[in-house]
């Protein structure tokens, strides 16, 4: 009898999750779709002009935008998190572990506003001392992303590295390869199916983040030329406005957070196409 209630329980929670993503989904393009259709679907996702006084709801600035720093999230994140992760998992003793991995797990639980002070006290004055502009830029927002991203990262990554079969290692060794060899060339290639999980899930996390790049990236709805220049992500852009939109313009921040939907839908789509061909 346990046994029953509790599959029936865990059929409900279940159940619940998936409902829960069906109304999200349900909401979104229940409001959002409409405004494309009125604005024009090209107009809208491919517009040059966000300005919902003239009727302009152009949001490729914000899509361009959110690619830039994500991207540039990837780039300082990704491999910084990996190489953490494979020494954390083969190269680190166990007194320094102790102390480290405490430390990386309470990245992951720091507030984004506290990450945005951060990068406001520190990195935009850097960065106008060093490269020069306001500070507030793609840049500063990339970096601070990245470093936001780590803990997910190092995490999965970890974990994924962890899993491989010890005889994996201890083959490559008895062949001849180097500790590092053996590594970094048959430990980490057999782990890329969980380390391509972590950099995806770093992926989402960069591309939804809000808080933290509002304090950095200048909001600036415009194509940045380049990465001292601000920026505006599709969050972003939803936050400054959510709050006195009405009418049209609120439907159109809704179907803004459609393409960002879309946008983390392609993303999972594409990693489990990867990660198929990997097996």
């Amino acid at each position: 009898m346990k046994e029953r209630v509790m599959r029936w329980v865990f059929a409900l929670t279940a159940c619940a999750s998936i409902a829960a993503v069906i109304l999200i989904c349900v909401f979104l393009f229940a409001n959002g779709v409409p405004a494309m259709a009125e604005i024009g679907f090209f107009n809208f996702v491919g517009g040059q002009r966000w300005k919902p006084s003239s009727g302009l709801y152009g949001i490729w600035p914000m899509i361009v935008g959110s690619l830039y720093v994500t991207a540039g999230a990837l780039i300082v994140g990704v491999p910084a998190g990996i190489f953490t992760a494979m020494y954390l998992a083969r190269f680190c003793n166990k007194r320094l572990y102790r102390f480290l991995k405490p430390a990386i797990n309470l990245l992951a639980g720091i507030p984004s506003v506290v990450y945005g002070f951060f990068g406001l006290v520190v990195l935009v004055p850097l960065v106008r001392e060093w490269l020069g502009g306001t500070g507030m830029s793609t840049l500063t927002a990339s970096v601070l992303l990245g470093i936001m991203i780590l803990p997910t990262i190092i995490g999965v990554a970890e974990s994924a590295i962890r899993a491989v079969p010890e005889a994996y290692y201890e083959g490559a060794l008895a062949l001849g390869a180097t500790h590092e060899r053996s590594v970094f060339f048959v430990v980490l290639r057999a782990a890329r199916s969980g380390v391509l999980a972590g950099v995806v899930l770093g992926i989402g996390r960069a591309i939804g983040e809000t808080m933290a790049v509002i304090m950095v990236a200048g909001n600036q709805p415009y194509i940045p030329s380049s990465i001292l220049d601000g920026v505006r992500t599709m969050t972003t852009n939803i936050v400054l406005e959510m709050g006195y939109a009405t009418d049209l313009h609120r439907e159109a921040l809704i179907a803004t957070a459609v393409v960002l939907f879309v946008f983390i839908l392609l993303i999972n789509a594409l990693f489990a196409v990867i990660k198929r061909r990997m097996k």
